[in-house]
């Protein structure tokens, strides 16, 4: 089992190691999901991801989460071949976690330098209407 720290980890590079892992066949489980970030300019991220939410109708989808540990499992879903019995049985290995849980375990690292305007996943959350 792979337990990844997402602290100052950047969400598509995150997101594409993790899909990776889970088609070799590995359990991945990634703790701290709010703090992910999105690197660009905040402002048009957030309104990005609202059109995303917005999109469809109510009662018959597409339904896109507001919960940061929902929207990194659907950009790893994004990422995943889902619609065969492949690529639904690797997101069955995923576990996003929000904060890091007891007994964790030995976690692996994958912070960024970061040189340009970025928003935590968590704060994109927030802005779609997700209350802790």
């Amino acid at each position: 089992m792979i337990v990844i720290d997402g602290k100052n980890a950047i969400l598509g590079r995150l997101a594409s190691h993790a899909a990776k892992q889970l088609l070799n066949g590995e359990h991945v489980s990634i703790v701290n999901a709010e703090k992910i970030i999105i690197t660009g300019n905040p402002k048009s991220i957030k309104e990005k991801y609202h059109v995303k939410r917005m999109r469809g109708s109510a009662h018959h989808g597409p339904f896109f989460p507001k919960h940061p540990d929902l929207i990194v499992r659907r950009t790893i879903r994004s990422m995943l071949p889902y619609k065969t019995n492949r690529g639904r049985n690797a997101f069955k290995r995923l576990r996003v976690c929000i904060g890091m849980p007891e007994g964790t375990g030995e976690v692996q690292k994958m912070e960024a330098s970061i040189k340009s305007n970025y928003i935590t996943v968590g704060k994109v959350a927030e802005a779609l209407g997700w209350r802790e």
